[in-house]
């Protein structure tokens, strides 16, 4: 009897629950304190802006994300950009925070059109959120965004360490599902980087390769995939982080 396999089980939704913040404990703790402290709602004052940073794969895509997600459930409009987000970039008066993430890969219009929020911002007392791989005092923009996203919260994260990456990936397969062994973990972990956007990625693509060849994840799986270019995914793909 042929076995019918089960669908595929989706990513989570990034939230602050399923944020495992290993040493970005209190960075984290931080943008909740903010976000409890009464910036929710919009004010005639635009709230000091909210700038994350540190490299691919350290959580900065998906505190994001569970910021939106935890203003969405409360009824509030959320205005979501990044470098990918095609031009022209418009303004709503409904927001009650403005996100713009991969700061540090805003080419020449994409700087102007990050300003031109900032400044819609300050005008109808909304909150900005941004987020980019380097400080602000580092990013190659021009210097009117940089002093922007450099004067309210700037706050640095860390990617996780391998027992906490660990943690993540199992839970993860555990939500799909899927039972990943210890030693694809070992393989995993001993042959990329902590970038856990790209990790996830790839957790995805076995997912969907094992069902097709009617295979549990194996690391002979892993190199089958990775042998086949146009199926796996490849490090430097833009990820969320």
């Amino acid at each position: 009897m042929k076995q019918i396999p089960l669908a595929i089980g989706p990513l989570a939704e990034p939230t602050f629950d399923n944020f495992l913040a290993g040493p970005n404990g209190a960075a984290c703790a931080q943008l909740l304190a903010l976000a409890d402290a009464g910036l929710l709602a919009a004010s005639p004052a635009a709230p000091a802006p909210l700038y994350l940073w540190g490299p691919a794969g350290a959580g900065k895509t998906h505190l994001l994300r569970a910021l939106s997600h935890r203003l969405q459930a409360a009824g509030l409009a959320v205005g979501w950009f990044d470098a990918a987000t095609p031009q022209p970039w418009h303004w709503s008066p409904d927001w009650h925070w403005v996100v713009i993430d991969r700061c540090d890969m805003l080419d020449g219009p994409a700087q102007h059109a990050a300003f031109a929020l900032f400044v819609e911002a300050a005008a109808h007392g909304t909150q900005v959120a941004a987020a980019g791989r380097l400080p602000p005092v580092d990013l190659a923009l021009r210097e009117d965004l940089k002093s922007r996203l450099a004067w309210g919260h700037v706050l640095a994260l860390q990617t996780l360490g391998d027992a906490e990456t660990r943690a993540v990936l199992r839970r993860q397969a555990d939500h799909r599902g899927l039972l990943l062994p210890d030693e694809v973990l070992d393989y995993l972990l001993t042959r990329f980087e902590r970038n856990l956007g790209y990790l996830m990625r790839l957790l995805d693509a076995l997912d969907a390769y094992g069902l097709v060849h009617g295979r549990h994840i194996t690391v002979p799986l892993v190199r089958a995939l990775l042998a086949e270019p146009e199926l796996a995914p490849q490090p430097d793909e833009t990820t969320t982080a």
